[in-house]
């Protein structure tokens, strides 16, 4: 699917079906382990040989078994198959389910919980948009995906507290269970089958890069800012459902505060989206927002016994969160070379689902030692680590991520080919892999002149 080649074109019509199906795939996982965030902590106290420090680990240890698992069902998706991968992911997911579902004691909702996060598919997903896509479409797609991860959440938190009135905590599990279903359903019938699987550094984890990753202080530094967000956020819905209904809001009406609350905090950040990524005061908006989410840990450790209190700083909480959650994946791509992306949303991916595993175990033990206040002490504390971290960040580069394939060029043309884009006003950057038959460009948006691009490459790659 590399015979378009044009920067301006939209996805063909088996592009957008392959994100769209892919997306709800992803989506329909993200729910169902999201769904039961908001409501554990509520109904676990039921079950026999729960605590405190279990109830929180039962939250989060789905993002240890996906932060284990997650690359090597990457790498293996390329040896056996995208499809049959994803398809053993949701099967473990539903297996993982069903024992949650089944289980009376707070150890078979851990062991359900555990399993769930082994059916780590987000590699294998994001491999498959990049076999399904052509180059110029692919971050694209990309972004789609991501922002269902948003969605889902959304709904989740929303949903979840409903849910749980109408059928329990068990019943959510069985529902969960169908969601495994469907999403199989969607990969056996409605996701294209791809003409050919190869490796994509841009949506791949390629191990021999690993180093570069690793060594590089701009991106270990974000990788801890996604570890402590997560972490945050899981140890803190292991006491704001149990804190709304001691203040007198029952169970089955949380949604009254979680709609408004998500809803309003998305409005209020769109501005500091478009300050930080148009006006480019990226790492003024940054920092700003981890300064905002230790406010909001400052005030529920002070204020969580009234109802009012919770509500608010629960809004303030999710203005720095959901500017956070958007502005980091932006400045990984940013950050990373273009034929290094993979490999750094690998490792990035990997320190998200750490950081929600742990930060439940540790908001988990925090109560029981400490009570809310402790939870909320920690995510401050954590915050703050985060702050002093992102100081020292550099100004990120405003550059944007495209891909060119040299797929029926030889090394000569190709050369050429790179020599004129380069020419051209708001290409700023080129990474050329011969051996993938890929160019990987960074661009400044505001300043690309897009048609004498399309012409450049239109002369090329299309001749």
């Amino acid at each position: 699917m590399t015979n378009v080649q044009d920067i301006t074109s939209p996805m063909t019509a088996s592009e957008k079906r392959a994100t769209w199906s892919l997306a709800s795939i992803y989506a329909l996982r993200m729910l169902g382990l999201f769904l039961i965030m908001p409501v554990l902590s509520l109904f676990a106290e039921q079950l026999e040989g729960s605590t405190p420090s279990l109830i929180g680990l039962s939250i989060g240890i789905y993002g240890i078994s996906q932060s284990l698992l997650q690359i090597p069902f990457g790498l293996l998706s390329d040896r056996v198959g995208r499809k049959k991968i994803i398809i053993v992911g949701l099967i473990l997911f539903f297996i993982g389910s069903v024992v949650a579902a089944v289980s009376t004691t707070i150890y078979g909702i851990l062991a359900g919980r555990a399993i769930q996060g082994s059916g780590a598919i987000a590699a294998a997903i994001m491999a498959l948009v990049a076999d399904l896509t052509q180059e110029v479409h692919r971050t694209k797609a990309m972004a789609l995906i991501g922002a269902s991860i948003g969605v889902s959440f959304g709904v989740a938190i929303t949903a979840g507290p409903v849910i749980a009135g109408i059928i329990g905590l068990h019943g959510i599990f069985w529902l969960i269970a169908l969601l495994a279903v469907l999403a199989i359903v969607i990969v056996l019938f409605l996701v294209p089958g791809p003409q050919q699987s190869k490796k994509h550094r841009d949506a791949q984890l390629v191990p021999g890069q690993f180093s570069y990753v690793l060594k590089s202080a701009d991106l270990l530094r974000l990788n801890y800012g996604i570890f402590v967000l997560h972490a945050i956020l899981t140890a803190s819905f292991v006491v704001l459902p149990l804190l709304m209904r001691d203040a007198g809001l029952l169970p089955a009406q949380h949604w009254q505060a979680y709609l408004p609350v998500f809803i309003l905090s998305m409005i209020a950040v769109i501005p500091f989206v478009i300050l930080a990524e148009k006006k480019r005061k990226m790492k003024g908006v940054f920092t700003g927002a981890i300064a905002v989410l230790i406010t909001a840990d400052t005030g529920l450790m002070l204020f969580h016994g009234t109802l009012p209190g919770i509500i608010g700083f629960l809004w303030l909480f999710f203005c720095g969160f959901n500017l956070l959650e958007a502005t980091l994946p932006s400045l990984i791509s940013k950050t990373a070379p273009g034929d290094l992306r993979g490999t750094a949303m690998g490792v990035y991916s990997t320190c998200q689902f750490m950081g929600a595993g742990i930060g439940g175990g540790v908001g988990g033990w925090c109560y029981g030692e400490f009570g809310a206040s402790g939870v909320f002490l920690f995510c401050a504390a954590a915050g703050f680590s985060w702050l002093l971290v992102s100081l020292s960040m550099k100004p990120p580069k405003y550059w944007a991520n495209l891909l060119i394939s040299l797929e029926k060029l030889n090394e000569q043309d190709a050369d050429e080919l790179v020599s004129e884009m380069l020419k051209v006003i708001g290409v700023e950057e080129i990474t050329v892999r011969y051996e993938d038959a890929v160019a990987y460009l960074k661009v400044d948006n505001q300043q690309l002149d897009k048609d004498r691009l399309q012409s450049v490459i239109a002369r090329y790659v299309n001749a």
